[in-house]
């Protein structure tokens, strides 16, 4: 082909004639050693690059010249040639002259195909070559020329029947590279846009990218078994295909960026790669146990949606997986928060869910269907307007085509040179689909890195970035239209800090490249959901690791703790001179300075008093003045509240507010505080800071659903607790139930008490706060009171009927035993006998050898029936006021069976007997008409704030922790018990749900003790406390309750007072009953009057009316007691 005569496009370059360029390519294809060739295949590149560029390729016949060689089969120098030269070409062309990548990849299409083809060369110089030309290109490429050529390119290639394996696997091998590299990570902000850009591009194409690489997975596999009978090396080749088509798809799979859906992921992957219905079902399953809270976008629609189809479609689908899979997709559609991407995923499965609510044979999965396809119609439809609006359109191709056409007409056209009408098409195209992708994402500054570089060598000399602006503009003003102008920066206010980072702890990324901004004087409160990362931000600012973090000679910052314990010896004045930070300061103005905040001098003042005497106030006051004397620009204050009363809160607030001359960061759940003192809100949204003006009152208006971080509410998750029922002679509320005296108990092995002479009483209205350090005793304290460990000294003594709910430190050990079972079926094996069996399990109840010598003992009662060995317990009766038990008598008829009292029996030794009998007496009356039925169990797990559908038919295995504590805490619940146990309970469940179990405990008839260290918890539900210190424990009552940290109580509200004004009663009560109810805890049974004739009728009528209302109430509802102590 004759050169095309054109202008120079670099310098004054000469243009080079056909015959020089003819000598090069001869060099390149024909020389006798690679490394010549590989030097002819520079220098031609070289001459290109500072001559015609990249109309050379074509104009000179070079890249028909590379094709011809690299497919001539009898020269292997002529192969290794072309690679050669199309490596260095793609290596260094592109970065000189962009649009050089339009006539590699979309002009040109056969090229990347040539070189994926040269991988199954016989020689491996070629094989080695055709990869390096591969990478060349790969790393030469940005995240949306990659989308918009490579990856069309690739998926073409793969779907060709006729492709080479090693070429296939290549392809696979490119597109997973693709995906790693768009791996969310914390490299710096210009690296991590990048692949936000890659990760969203590629994200939005998954739904036609899955299915090429799916097909990899598994069809070639249907062919082993013919090939086997060719040869072996070519099913070995089908299972390296196979195996790599799966390491992309696993590499796809990071695109998801969807926690809930991450931990399938492996099973899903297996279900593509082998596509059986037993797979599919397994796949379906585990679906179905997944609780989905994250928002749902088109890579997590694009990787599910043909998994559920398949099941919907499929005639052969049982109606169990019908219902799950329908779950699934209800589920899946409350989280689609796009309608754009709704309408493209969701008919899709609309016609199988429809046709699941039409012709599902089981009831039950047609209600799901129907509700499944309201949801489904929901997300599809245009709830606010925004489609019509224009707000979340996508700009399409044809869009910004028509923009660039504009612009470039205004700019006086292309040159149109020879060629260029087509390059100039290709162009166009190529680079508003680049535009296209970044203006769906909002990345409107990449614009002129996406025109600008590719219209440089058609348009006259600067008209290029001219364009490119334009463009730009044009696209700034459309994304102001349809989202708003961004919020211009206060003028006139003094910026201390603008930082740019991102932040990780341990694996996790916490934020990524957001900004903090912080103004002089300004009180920042810093909100988010509890492991959020606001400790840890504020943390890496105080020991300077925050990147773009101004250094601490520009921006004094000072981390307020409470960490004076070290020196607890020490006097205030010299821990404070002590401090390597103040060494600057002179003694007179650090003892100013604490003087100011009320640390009075002299030997007699309170700077002479040591640091370990300080109350938390006066340690936070502390801290403030050592702030002061670094004259920190920055305070940092995380929960300073914390072990602060009223009048040093009020101290605290005046402080900050009077120091205008310092800016605060403050994390604290103390609302009231934050309304006092803040003037803005961060606030973590989505790994991003985003700032709110104003205080939490004003960030609560904004953002409502803000307000449960610091109020308990039920609003998100409610519990709803059984009433206790009634103890036979407990009349009072206050009345003790449990009560434990002068306990000790050492652990074997260990050669101090963990407990030590523990005196204490528990009530129905009890609300008592177990405090103390980790190893204190607290947890062996409500082992001993629940009977999971017997005292070596003193004694704890119950209630016969005291029916105790009991959740342990570590909650998931009541059902680690049981994952296979669904929460409804472990709930009916645990009460399947009447009987609570984890109670059998407790130490008390556990028969040592003592206990069965104990059963083979003969005992004479002096009746002159000699002596007789003890079979069982089968009846028990009151007597007196105790109980009397019928004894069953080994070897002998029933009609001789005795009635005995229970303090023989105690006497005698059999207290387990007796206790095993009370338990089964206990339980049966606490279930009293409750039926271990489905439908009952599953309300029942509703009123602790479990899905019905999760209790009735996922595996506990495939609950989240905080789901398992709530079947946990609804086993504890089921038999109504008369005291609840809690050990730590905010361990284990989410703010919505603590805010939930709250409400459910301050509402509860029932006492509850409870372990915690969340002061928030226990101040709002708790007036007496047992602390516990060196395995004493000492009383505390009469404390006042804050009442306003429920979201539902108000000044004068009756809503929580009742219940609260009950235990507050309580407080002294609880530790006094020991004392005040004698020796022995004995409950009278009320002594019946007799009735007249007319009362006794009065009776009958209450009784039957009674009957009546309990007929029409819902099935499962317990019969009320008949008793005959009404008015």
């Amino acid at each position: 082909m004759a050169p095309i005569m054109i202008a120079k496009t670099n310098g004054d370059a000469s243009v080079p004639d056909q015959g020089d360029v003819a000598s090069l390519m001869d060099t390149i294809f024909n020389s006798k050693t690679s490394q010549t060739s590989l030097d002819a295949a520079y220098s031609l590149t070289t001459l290109l690059i500072q001559s015609v560029g990249f109309r050379g390729l074509r104009g000179y016949g070079v890249l028909d010249e590379i094709k011809k060689a690299a497919t001539d089969k009898k020269s292997i120098g002529r192969r290794e040639g072309s690679m050669f030269a199309l490596g260095a070409l793609l290596e260094k062309l592109p970065p000189q002259q962009p649009l050089s990548e339009v006539v590699f990849l979309l002009q040109d299409e056969s090229l990347v195909p040539l070189a994926l083809d040269a991988l199954a060369d016989k020689a491996s110089s070629v094989r080695e070559s055709a990869q390096y030309a591969l990478d060349a290109l790969f790393t030469n490429l940005k995240p949306e020329s990659m989308v918009a050529a490579l990856l069309p390119t690739l998926m073409k290639y793969l779907g060709k029947k006729t492709g080479k394996w090693q070429g296939t696997v290549g392809a696979y091998e490119l597109i997973g590279r693709m995906a790693e590299k768009a791996k969310i990570g914390i490299g710096s902000q210009e690296e991590e846009q990048l692949k936000d850009v890659l990760r969203n591009a590629m994200g939005r194409r998954l739904e036609a990218l899955i299915p090429v690489v799916e097909a990899g997975m598994h069809d070639l596999k249907s062919e082993v078994s013919i090939l086997a009978l060719l040869r072996m090396t070519t099913i070995t080749y089908l299972f390296k295909v196979c195996k790599q088509a799966i390491k992309t798809m696993n590499a796809l799979t990071t695109l998801l960026d969807n926690d809930d859906v991450a931990p399938r992921i492996p099973l899903l992957i297996k279900s593509m790669e082998n596509p059986s219905t037993e797979a599919l079902q397994k796949a379906i399953h585990a679906l179905s146990q997944t609780t989905f809270v994250a928002i749902v976008t088109s890579p997590v629609l694009a990787l599910l949606t043909p998994l559920l189809e398949r099941s919907l479609n499929n005639p052969s689908t049982s109606q169990e997986v019908l219902r799950q899979t329908t779950v699934v997709v209800e589920n899946l559609t409350k989280l689609v928060h796009d309608p754009i991407e709704a309408r493209a995923f969701l008919p899709k499965l609309k016609p199988g869910v429809k046709r699941v609510k039409d012709s599902a044979s089981l009831p039950e999965v047609r209600e799901i269907g129907t509700r499944a396809l309201n949801v489904i119609n929901k997300a599809m439809g245009d709830r606010d307007g925004e489609v019509v609006r224009g707000v979340i359109a996508r700009t399409t191709l044809e869009d910004v085509a028509a923009v660039i056409d504009a612009e470039v007409k205004k700019s006086s056209g292309l040159l149109d040179l020879p060629g260029d009408t087509e390059t100039w098409q290709y162009t166009r195209k190529y680079c508003a689909e680049m535009i296209s992708e970044d203006v769906n994402q909002r990345q409107i500054g990449r614009i002129p890195s996406c025109l600008g570089p590719y219209l440089q060598a058609l348009l006259k000399e600067g008209a290029s970035s001219r364009v490119a602006e334009s463009v730009e503009k044009f696209y700034i003003d459309e994304d102001n239209r349809k989202f708003g102008a961004p919020i211009k920066e206060d003028d006139g206010e003094t910026e201390i800090v603008n930082a740019n980072f991102s932040l990780g702890y341990g694996g996790m990324l916490l934020l990524s490249h957001t900004n903090l901004r912080l103004l002089k004087g300004h009180r920042y409160g810093l909100c988010g959901r509890n492991g959020a990362g606001k400790s840890t931000l504020m943390r890496s600012i105080a020991e300077g690791k925050l990147e773009g973090f101004p250094p601490p000679d520009q921006v004094r910052t000072c981390f307020v703790e409470h960490n004076q314990g070290e020196d607890a010896d020490l006097s205030i004045l010299d821990f404070t001179i002590k401090d390597p930070a103040l060494q600057a300061e002179g003694k007179d103005r650090i003892s100013s300075v604490l003087e100011e905040v009320g640390f009075t001098s002299g030997p007699e003042g309170r700077q002479a008093q040591k640091v370990g005497s300080l109350s938390g106030g006066w340690k936070m006051k502390l801290a403030l003045a050592r702030a002061m004397l670094m004259r920190a620009d920055v305070l940092l204050l995380d929960e300073p509240t914390n072990h602060l009363d009223v009048a040093n809160v009020k101290w605290l607030e005046e402080y900050l507010k009077k120091h205008t001359e310092i800016t605060s960061l403050i994390v604290s759940h103390d609302s009231g505080f934050l309304d006092d003192v803040c003037t803005d809100i961060y606030h973590y949204e989505s790994k991003k800071l985003v700032c709110y003006k104003g205080n939490l009152a004003d960030f609560v208006k904004v953002k409502p659903e803000a307000k449960s971080y610091y109020t308990l509410s039920d609003a998100n998750a409610q519990f709803k607790f059984p009433p206790p029922g009634i103890l036979t002679g407990v009349k009072s509320s206050t009345r003790s139930i449990l009560r434990m005296t002068n306990a000790t108990f050492t652990y074997p092995g260990s050669a101090k008490p963990s407990l030590y002479d523990v005196t204490c009483s528990l009530s129905l209205s009890s609300r008592v706060a177990i405090i103390g350090g980790n190893g204190a005793g607290k947890s062996t304290l409500i082992k001993i009171l629940t009977g999971e460990m017997v005292p070596q000294q003193g004694k704890v003594e119950k209630h016969p009927n005291l029916r105790i709910g009991y959740i342990k430190q570590h909650a998931l050990e009541h059902v680690e035993m049981h994952m296979e079972k669904t929460p409804n079926q472990y709930l009916q094996w645990r009460y399947a006998n009447g009987d609570d069996r984890e109670v059998f399990l407790k130490q008390t109840r556990q028969l040592t050898e003592e206990d069965r010598a104990q059963m083979e003992k003969p005992i004479d009662l002096g009746d002159g029936k000699g002596e007789r060995k003890i079979e069982a317990l089968v009846g028990r009766q009151k007597y007196q006021k105790s109980f009397q038990y019928e004894v069953k008598w080994r070897h002998m008829l029933p009609k001789h069976n005795t009635m005995i009292s229970r303090e023989t029996l105690l006497k005698l030794g059999f207290y387990k007997l007796v206790q095993e009998f009370d338990d089964h007496e206990a339980s049966r009356e606490g279930l009293g008409f409750r039926i271990l039925e489905p439908k009952i169990i599953a309300q029942h797990f509703a009123d602790v704030g479990l899905d019905p559908e999760i209790a009735n038919h996922n595996e506990i295995s495939g609950l989240s922790g905080g789901q398992k504590v709530k079947v946990v805490l609804a086993g504890a619940m089921w038999n109504n018990p008369h005291l609840l146990v809690l050990d730590e309970p905010t361990n284990f469940l989410d703010r919505d749900s603590l805010g939930g179990l709250a409400v459910a405990i301050r509402d509860y008839k029932g006492g509850v003790v409870m372990i915690s260290h969340n002061e928030e918890f226990v101040g709002a539900l708790c007036p007496e406390q047992w602390h516990i210190a060196d395995g004493r424990m000492t009383h505390k009552g009469h404390l006042a309750v804050s009442l306003d940290r429920f979201e539902d109580s108000r000044p004068g509200s009756s809503v929580a007072s009742s219940n609260v004004s009950s235990a507050a009663g309580s407080a002294s009560a609880s530790a006094a009953n020991s004392e005040t109810e004698g020796g022995d805890m004995k409950f009278k049974a009320k002594k019946k009057k007799k009735l007249t004739r007319a009362q006794q009728k009065e009776r009958e009528v209450r009784r039957r009316l009674r009957h009546i209302e309990w007929l029409n109430s819902p099935k499962g509802t317990p019969h009320p007691p008949d008793t005959d102590d009404e008015a």
